[in-house]
């Protein structure tokens, strides 16, 4: 069970790292030389497997 809710946690980070990102873009569009940012699921996944003591 610790092993599904943990799946559901990384779930939900990357989906609120994907609104953050979409918010940011947003707050943006009209900001001379912003160039729009990309959640990208693979880098997300990474991070997550990367993290220290992990």
């Amino acid at each position: 069970m610790i092993r599904s809710l943990y799946i559901a946690k990384t779930g939900l980070e990357a989906q609120q790292t994907n609104l953050d990102v979409v918010t940011n873009n947003l707050a943006n569009v009209s900001t001379n030389g912003f160039k729009k940012s990309r959640a990208v699921f693979e880098d997300l996944l990474y991070q997550n497997v990367r993290q220290p003591g992990a």
